[in-house]
């Protein structure tokens, strides 16, 4: 048998290719498998940064533990808009003790002073402009306050209770209008205020909590609103300033209903990712901010007992708010 010539690769005898409808197949299968994964890949990306969120919100509450321990109270919750919230009290417990040394006048009360200067001004910026990693939640964008130099903003709220702050006296803190500081409205829209773990210008005792550890909420997250410039802002997550240290459980977990600021250059950036948000129309209304995620579905919360859970939005608003009183004398417990 005469033995065959083996293919010449540079001839038309031996060609391998796709034609151009088997290559758009081909590009289409992959496309489609690319779809079907995505949201999968997204859905584990999103899985890891929850949980970083709520180790970040368990170290945050072993560090309130550990001042609870050393000082018989739980940190203070601010007396006015300007000399420094429970972050910077916490500093210490949560290994920044070279940092919290360097914030200077901190728990005053009044006018900013040489000695007691406020937040955002120096030495304070030393502090207040540097970003804490414990305090920033994985799955919301970093932002700042756009002032001079810019101020960080952070995702973590302690509980200031089921109301919210009389506006008159947000007002008047910021303006050093006597009365200084916070005033709690007692009643709003038929919720009675009963207690706080963080009570305007208090140092609150644990043993003080008699709705029990497991069932009172500590703190929970807020989320950063985007700022465009000095003039067009949102106040939200600078938690260095004292209305906005704290959430109030009067609004459900990432609520529609919008948060409520004293005044309206508080919020003067109306971007799309921002929550709602109004300004408060009179003196008697509550300024309040609630708590909010970047997380599908749900907040991270701690429990005055350092127990860590995923409340869900659709909690029953009352279930809720009963979470965050110290003496309510309710038996609620998260569900």
């Amino acid at each position: 048998m005469r033995p065959q010539r083996p293919p010449d690769f540079f001839t038309r005898e031996y060609r391998i290719a796709f034609t151009l409808v088997e290559l758009l197949a081909v590009i289409a299968i992959i496309s489609l498998l690319i779809a079907l994964l995505l949201p999968a890949i997204q859905a584990a990306r999103e899985s890891g940064r929850r949980a970083g969120c709520l180790n970040n919100i368990k170290q945050m509450s072993h560090g309130m533990q550990l001042f609870n321990e050393s000082l018989g109270v739980l940190p203070p919750a601010p007396s006015d808009c300007c000399h420094g919230t429970w972050l910077v009290a916490l500093l210490p417990y949560m290994e920044e003790q070279n940092v919290f040394q360097a914030y200077i006048g901190f728990g005053a009360k009044g006018a900013s002073t040489p000695a007691a200067p406020w937040y955002h001004l120096t030495p304070n910026t030393a502090v207040t402009t540097k970003q804490f990693s414990f305090a920033t939640c994985p799955s919301d964008q970093i932002s700042t306050f756009p002032s001079s130099p810019p101020l960080t903003k952070h995702n973590y709220a302690v509980n200031y209770g089921n109301t919210g702050i009389d506006a008159s006296s947000a007002l008047n803190s910021t303006t050093m209008v006597t009365p200084y500081g916070y005033k709690i409205v007692q009643s709003y829209n038929g919720v009675t205020f009963a207690g706080a773990p963080f009570e305007s210008g208090k140092k609150v005792p644990v043993a003080r909590i008699r709705d029990g550890l497991t069932n009172t909420l500590l703190l929970s997250e807020f989320v950063n609103g985007i700022s465009r410039n000095s003039s067009n802002f949102d106040v939200r997550g600078l938690i260095w300033w004292g209305d906005n240290a704290g959430f109030s459980a009067y609004l459900a977990p990432n609520a529609s209903a919008p948060d409520v600021y004293a005044q309206a250059n508080y919020c003067q950036h109306p971007h799309t990712n921002n929550p709602p948000a109004v300004v408060a129309t009179s003196a008697l209304n509550a300024v309040m901010y609630g708590a909010r995620s970047r997380h599908p579905g749900g907040v991270g919360v701690a429990m005055c007992d350092g127990s860590v859970h995923f409340v869900a939005d659709s909690i029953e608003l009352s279930v809720w708010r009963d979470l965050s009183t110290t003496a309510g004398k309710e038996t609620t417990v998260l569900p």
